[in-house]
């Protein structure tokens, strides 16, 4: 059960994700003609203002697809209506004609080819495997030439619809940090709560109430104190606490290492202290800071050639999220919000098909003033595909090899 809610708990970063994309392209006039839950094939869908609604065989994140993510190519042409003509060579001089209008740029005049060119695939008698893919290809052609095409909107309105799915993961994880910081037990204080019988704290003299101010005349705060205690190697540490309104030195007090996970302790239980939603807000965006420097550190290890080790595959992430559901919700909600920041960060890194990859393009044909063309797009995404690839895999030899932790 545990994986199962690890897997939709994923699929649902991948929707929130997916949702970013569809709603910022619907708010900038770029609409989308599919928004899936799940990936197609459909099992069931509705249309709605031109738009295809539907849940997909493939229960896993969402898809959205939004239209003319490319400047349309005559290689297009070949790819979806080569089977047609050669069926039909009749096909041959209006295929031939839309081709020359696309390398030319005169999409305008090929808008109109193309409409001359689906009266005639539809005048002429095809296999069913040549009809459905010129079918396809229309479609896919009409999208590309379209006003609301995404490669002739302005530079500002690609990087704002791109940049919507990492945005959302990452205004998730803000989110899902912040409330579990304000609604959770609260910010760990150095107030004793509790003192454990026959324990290294009862046989020093520390009282429940008393506040560890500091060790062996030191400050301390949280943070601080379990360091010290952790770190003390059993040596003995002399607390000063306030009780009552005045300061106390208590007698020596030796930690014990605890058999459990072979930390050193004194045997107390400190009490809580709740967070501020304001405070909680702050702490949020520098856990997120924090976070997303280190996945940096991970990458600049990677080229480096060390921290192969840290890569994790969706294998892991589930394992490790199902492990966190051990701990309680509160445990998986935090591993929820991480992946999500991790997944954000992932999305923009400047590869193609990766969404940072995109936006990368987009600000190159927004200072050249004119798109990049479709093989371009495919040869470097050859590159990036190489890559994301070699990082699963490295991932997933991880995860198989129990060499992470997910």
């Amino acid at each position: 059960m545990n994986s199962l809610i690890a897997i939709l708990g994923l699929a649902f970063l991948v929707l929130v994700h997916e949702a970013g994309h569809f709603f910022t392209a619907r708010a900038v006039g770029m609409s989308p003609r599919k928004f899936y839950i799940g990936f197609p094939p459909a099992i069931a869908k509705v249309r709605r203002k031109g738009i295809e609604y539907g849940i997909g065989a493939i229960p896993l994140g969402g898809y959205v697809k939004i239209p003319g993510m490319h400047r349309p190519a005559p290689s297009d042409v070949d790819a979806q209506f080569g089977r047609a003509v050669q069926e039909a060579p009749q096909l041959h001089g209006p295929a031939e004609r839309l081709k020359r209008l696309l390398a030319e740029g005169e999409f305008e005049v090929a808008s109109g080819a193309l409409d001359a060119f689906a009266a005639a695939i539809r005048e002429t008698e095809l296999s069913d495997p040549a009809r459905r893919s010129a079918e396809r290809g229309l479609d896919e052609l009409r999208d590309g030439l379209g006003g609301d095409a995404y490669w002739r909107q302005r530079t500002w309105k690609k990087v704002l619809v791109i940049g919507a799915g990492p945005g959302t993961n990452l205004i998730f994880a803000v989110v899902m940090f912040t409330l579990l910081l304000s609604l959770g037990p609260g910010k760990a204080t150095t107030v004793v709560a509790e003192v454990e019988p026959n324990r290294p704290a009862v046989r020093a003299g520390l009282q429940p109430g008393d506040e560890i101010v500091a060790i062996d005349g030191k400050p301390v705060d949280y943070t601080d104190m379990i360091e010290e205690i952790s770190g003390s190697n059993g040596r003995p540490l002399r607390l000063t606490v306030e009780r009552e309104g005045r300061r106390v030195t208590l007698a020596p007090a030796r930690p014990f290492r605890d058999p459990v996970d072979d930390r050193y302790r004194l045997g107390i239980r400190t009490d809580t202290e709740p967070i501020p939603f304001h405070v909680a807000v702050v702490d949020s965006f520098r856990l997120t800071g924090l976070v997303t420097k280190e996945i940096g550190g991970v990458l600049v290890r990677l080229v480096q050639g060390s921290g192969r080790e840290e890569i994790s595959s969706p294998i892991g992430i589930v394992r490790g999220s199902s492990n966190a559901l051990d701990q309680g919700f509160e445990t998986f909600f935090w591993v929820l919000g991480l992946i999500s920041l991790s997944l954000a960060l992932l999305n923009l890194l400047p590869l193609l098909p990766l969404d940072g990859g995109h936006i990368a393009f987009s600000i190159i044909e927004g200072v050249r003033g004119r798109s990049v063309g479709r093989e371009v797009y495919e040869r470097v995404s050859v590159v990036g595909i190489a890559l994301v690839l070699t990082l699963f895999f490295i991932g997933l030899s991880n995860d198989i090899g129990g060499r992470t932790g997910g």
